[in-house]
């Protein structure tokens, strides 16, 4: 899935969302509730991952994006970060032929400067087996921040300036966009975060402009089938006016 993708406001939404993004959140304390080491709650959240999934995919959600690591998220406790990596290094290689013979497409975006070697050619090998997959997009957000992602977005527009390739009237929310990490995918239609917390916590800053916002009290581990679907049901509910007036919006209505 390859396109050139406007940044401008949209003038209409379909009832099902082609992008959904998640802030995957309440790991700690789910494990926390059952008396249990932080890591078990982020092995009990793969599963809630899979579940996810696969609903998106049965729905006919194009892409799907998961915030897995954040760039913040390097602060926490080591053996937390490191049972982390191995719980990550797990999943791609557990989980990552299950996505290519369900033709779903891998891609991994954020700074993976910071991992290990063995992880990062991990990262590659699973994003070219499923490179030319085409019944959804999985992304994987990892040691990822908006504010990250907007600034190397615009070193290379920069460059691109300093070189002569661009001027900078050249410059504009498309050209942006496109240098953004996932600027080929439409933007996300719906984002959720889980177990009760109501921000965006430098979660994709630029794409979440006109996005639906859904916040769940259900930790993630516990945010299964049901829990999708019902986030989904909430969002064919809502109208979307993106700066239109109602009577604007029932006009065109009454002409489809």
């Amino acid at each position: 899935m390859t396109e050139t993708v406007s940044a401008e406001i949209p003038v209409s939404a379909d009832s099902r969302p082609r992008h959904v993004a998640i802030i995957m959140d309440g790991n700690n304390r789910w494990a926390k509730s059952r008396r249990l080491k932080g890591v078990a709650g982020h092995r009990a959240g793969v599963d809630a991952v899979r579940a996810v999934v696969e609903t998106c995919a049965r729905e006919g959600v194009e892409v799907l994006t998961l915030f897995a690591f954040s760039s913040e998220n390097w602060r926490r406790p080591k053996d937390e970060v490191s049972a982390l990596m191995k719980l990550f290094l797990f999943a791609l290689e557990r989980e990552v032929r299950k996505l290519h013979r369900n033709d779903i497409r891998l891609r991994i975006i954020g700074d993976r400067s910071a991992f290990s070697s063995a992880l990062r050619e991990h990262m590659e090998a699973a994003e070219e087996l499923t490179r030319n997959n085409s019944r959804m997009t999985l992304v994987i957000a990892a040691n990822y921040g908006g504010h990250w992602d907007i600034t190397q977005a615009t070193r290379k527009v920069a460059e691109e300036v300093r070189t002569g390739q661009l001027a900078p009237s050249d410059i504009t929310d498309d050209l942006i966009q496109q240098h953004l990490s996932i600027g080929d995918l439409p933007v996300p239609d719906l984002m959720i975060r889980t177990a009760g917390e109501q921000r965006i916590s430098n979660f994709m800053l630029w794409h979440l402009a006109y996005t639906e916002l859904y916040f769940s009290p259900v930790y993630w581990p516990d945010f299964q089938h049901e829990e999708m679907l019902k986030a989904l049901q909430v969002y064919a509910g809502r109208q979307r006016r993106f700066g239109q007036t109602d009577d604007q919006i029932a006009a065109k209505a009454r002409q489809q």
